[in-house]
């Protein structure tokens, strides 16, 4: 396999040629015309170093099924409890910024680097990226973000500072979806947590399939409202 060094013009090689960790090419910009031409052939920005910017492919991919979301016994009692208020759209860059700063296990620093925030903002701005936010006490307490193509939602992180409060926004996200006639959220690779709560491996040839279908769905370019 050969990892693509990329030309000036936003264009990619075939994402069926990433390297077996996913690495398919390295370059280009953060363009709005790059960024929606990489997720529309199933291929995301993961971290860049120095002036490069990493381009992956991963296979298998991990999907989230909007109606395949589980929730369990303990999420169903804080969704009662009304603790969190959750909206769309209305805190982006914070969002960002916070799952920037958020420490993770197992992870040092981030890839959400200075260069990532603006070109998302770009892409919110146009109506293509989207945030869900978990609200407690008046401040944001959790939230994930992405980009929105067709009837595919293609999840970039995620945060809590609140316990749960990832997990209810993610929870919204699939219950959205499904009134939205979603097809899948990609939640790109594998973690516990997100198998825990229902998303699933699906090898790339099929992702790419399921990708296809998505894309013939008219891509709604406006801010997010729930409901």
């Amino acid at each position: 396999m050969t990892v693509y060094r990329l030309p000036p013009e936003p264009v990619f090689p075939p994402a069926e040629e990433a390297e077996p960790d996913g690495l398919l090419a390295v370059g280009g910009d953060m363009s709005p015309q790059r960024l929606v031409n990489a997720y529309a052939r199933g291929i995301f920005p993961w971290f860049s170093e120095e002036d490069d910017i990493y381009w992956f492919s991963p296979d298998p991919r991990l999907l989230l099924f909007p109606d395949q979301f589980r929730c369990s016994n303990s999420l169903a009692r804080v969704m009662k409890s009304g603790r969190f208020d959750v909206r769309f759209d209305t805190s982006f860059r914070e969002v960002m910024e916070q799952c920037a700063k958020v420490p993770r296990t197992g992870q040092e620093g981030t890839w959400i680097s200075p260069g990532f925030i603006e070109a998302y903002c770009t892409l919110h701005e146009a109506g293509l990226a989207h945030s869900v936010e978990t609200w407690c006490d008046g401040k944001l307490a959790g939230g994930l973000y992405g980009i929105s193509l067709g009837s595919a939602f293609f999840g970039e992180s995620m945060f809590f500072t609140v316990r749960d409060a990832s997990k209810t926004a993610l929870f919204h996200l699939a219950q959205q979806a499904r009134i939205w006639n979603f097809l899948f959220i990609d939640c790109q690779v594998e973690t516990p947590h997100l198998l825990a709560l229902g998303a699933e491996l699906i090898p790339r040839k099929i992702y790419l399939q399921l990708l296809e279908q998505a894309l013939t769905k008219e891509t709604i370019k406006r801010k997010w409202d729930a409901g």
